[in-house]
């Protein structure tokens, strides 16, 4: 029940509200209307119908919103849902990760008891995931994240599966590999940042012999790479005169956008976009507590505190005790995840934090149990010490948090900071300790003899210190997402936190422009009546072409890419295009410069060669003439 409540909740707060949101990111909406009607553009992640270039991802993320806009036709809804249902699947499976993961911090209990206690770890898990500001944000926009978060921490259920059995679960850990190489087809090699952590576990927690340990990482491994190879494989062997351009690419393949652009380039900063080059910047390290921290960093000083006490307190159990197992996996994929998003110098958002929002839900819900549970016990003054230090912690960090933005998230700083000194007033002193028989305290603490150690008076300030706990953690957090819900989403670039709650369209232009493009509805509905004969209705440089394929319905040839700057279509293949009557207009969109680009030289021909009318801001070049028409 408790589960159902917390998914339905979360459910909505992913969901209610959404048209506000218009057509959130307009690059990848646009690819999900070509790809929901013509199958090419739907297998390669074609920006248009007709399938001139793809975006600058692999496919998997427009999969799903094609095939939601085939069946329920354009909107925002059909567009934006499928990421919603994303995220809960994997709040949901969060739960079911860290619940098996916490069955050992009951052991000897009744089994009743022990799955109890275990849920709720789960449900904490859950819970921080699914109140995580960036999580909310990307449950409501159109980026690949909210897949790539689900596919990973469905690999970490079936690894944590594998891990149990004592016959080695070899099948469960070829499901993790195949798992992660999916993931690669959302984000490429960013999805990847989470595998040492897979690998650790698998070889340290794993069931048999180190040889059969190794033996099964390997085919997990094979898994991984056939889950990524395929699609790679498929669009690299076609030929490139049948299937789109590879958005992205100076070279047109899909290895160059792995490795480069959407691979080493933004570590390396040598790749600005697009294919094009950039002077490499600098990694900034603090970026994790600056800049970024509104995004997913409420809750990572807790997360780091609470990973080293459970390293401690688990050091003497077995290598595959669940509970150790778990803190490894969440702790490697926070570091080895951490450090490298630090570490970019070349193109990077605030919302790529969401990478490190299953590991810190993790990492807080089994390592803040097994403080807890250490510091419930009499004798353990330092692990109520270093739980108060904790939770002061994080209601302190996470009130200047909400106090960086001045809006209504503010309301929640008394309240986190009384809730943490109501923790730390429960957590202060040590309980009296007696002796009593088993049956009459039976479940507080481990036997000892005939008899269990129990805390006289202690339940009832342990009950009331953690709910004080729970709420010092969350309300931060959860008030920011409810802004973050309560905001509007649109364009290449989102933030989490209060924002534009409603956007009003002026009469005449297309609803689901930015502010940046405004673009005009007559533009929208000249280029849709001209749009019969021909393959593409207009050509656009870069990503403006989504804005107009999205307003009139009609195939839109986006030259040069995403950022205008891929050599596609050179200037000759305009030309031909031109001549053989395949494309009916070039439109420029305001602040379009010549940057000496081979859409630049595309478009700097078509002006000089044929007559021009303006729209508003916007230029439209008739390319009819050229055809004979």
């Amino acid at each position: 029940m408790a589960l159902g409540l917390l998914l339905a909740g979360v459910g909505l707060l992913y969901s209610v509200g959404l048209s506000g949101s218009g057509w959130a990111n307009q690059y990848y909406s646009a690819a999900a209307q070509a790809g929901a009607s013509n199958w090419q553009a739907f297998f390669f992640g074609g920006l248009d119908p007709v399938g001139a270039i793809t975006v600058d991802k692999p496919p998997a993320a427009l999969w799903l919103t094609s095939l939601s806009v085939r069946i329920f036709g354009l909107s925002t809804p059909s567009l934006l849902l499928p990421q919603a249902l994303s995220m809960v699947a994997a709040v949901a499976l969060l739960y079911g990760t860290v619940r098996r993961q916490a069955l050992s911090l009951a052991a000897g209990r009744p089994a009743r008891s022990v799955d109890g206690r275990a849920a709720a770890v789960g449900l904490l898990a859950g819970a921080i995931l699914a109140l995580t500001p960036v999580v909310t944000l990307m449950a409501r926009y159109d980026n690949p994240d909210a897949l790539m978060v689900l596919l990973s921490v469905a690999a970490a259920y079936a690894l944590v599966r594998s891990v149990s059995l004592a016959e080695g679960g070899g099948g469960w850990l070829v499901a993790t590999g195949a798992l992660l190489g999916l993931a690669f087809l959302t984000k490429l090699l960013q999805a990847w940042l989470v595998v040492p952590a897979f690998v650790a576990v698998a070889l340290a927690a794993g069931a048999g012999s180190l040889g059969r340990r190794v033996a099964r990482t390997v085919a997990a491994g094979a898994a991984m790479v056939i889950g990524a190879a395929w699609w790679v494989l498929s669009t690299e062997l076609i030929p490139a005169d049948d299937r789109p351009w590879i958005g992205g690419t100076q070279h047109n393949s899909v290895l160059e956008l792995a490795l480069g652009y959407n691979g080493l380039g933004r570590l390396t900063g040598q790749v600005a976009g697009g294919g094009g080059g950039a002077t490499p910047g600098r990694g900034t390290w603090g970026r994790l507590f600056g800049t970024w921290a509104p995004e997913g960093s409420w809750l990572l000083p807790a997360a780091l505190i609470v990973l080293a006490a459970g390293w401690v307190l688990t050091r003497a159990r077995d290598r595959r005790d669940p509970a150790r197992a778990g803190l490894l996996l969440w702790g490697v994929w926070l570091l080895g995840a951490g450090v490298a998003l630090s570490s970019l110098r070349g193109i990077s958002h605030s919302y790529y934090a969401i990478q490190l929002a299953p590991a810190i839900a993790g990492a807080v819900a089994l390592g803040g149990a097994l403080l807890w549970q250490r510091a419930l016990q009499a004798g353990a003054p330092r692990a109520r010490w270093l739980l108060a230090v904790t939770v002061s912690l994080t209601a302190l960090w996470s009130s200047g948090l909400l106090l960086t933005r001045p809006a209504w998230p503010l309301v929640a700083v008394p309240i986190v900071l009384a809730a943490a000194a109501v923790a730390v007033f429960g957590l202060r002193g040590t309980p009296r300790t007696t002796w009593a028989a088993t049956p009459a305290h039976e479940g507080r603490i481990p036997a000892v003899g005939g008899s269990r150690l129990v805390a006289a008076g202690w339940p009832d300030v342990r009950r009331g210190a953690g709910v004080a706990i729970l709420v010092a953690l969350l309300a931060g957090p959860g008030a920011w997402s409810v802004a973050t819900a309560e905001a509007v989403h649109r364009g290449a670039n989102v933030y989490t936190g209060p924002g534009v709650t409603t956007i009003s369209t002026p009469a005449g232009i297309s609803p689901g422009s930015t502010t940046g493009t405004r673009l005009p509805m007559s533009l929208a509905d000249r280029v849709r009546a001209g749009a019969g004969g021909y393959d593409w209705a207009a050509a656009v440089v870069g990503r403006r072409a989504a804005d107009l394929q999205l307003a009139s319905g009609a195939p839109v040839w986006a030259l040069g890419g995403y950022s205008g700057r891929d050599p596609h279509p050179t200037l000759d293949d305009f030309r031909a295009a031109v001549a053989d009557s395949r494309v009916h207009y070039l439109v420029l969109a305001p602040g379009t410069t010549a940057r000496g680009s081979f859409a630049d030289r595309s478009a700097q021909w078509a002006t000089d060669t044929f007559p021009s009318t303006r729209v508003r801001d916007w230029r439209i070049v008739d390319l009819v003439p050229a055809g004979g028409g």
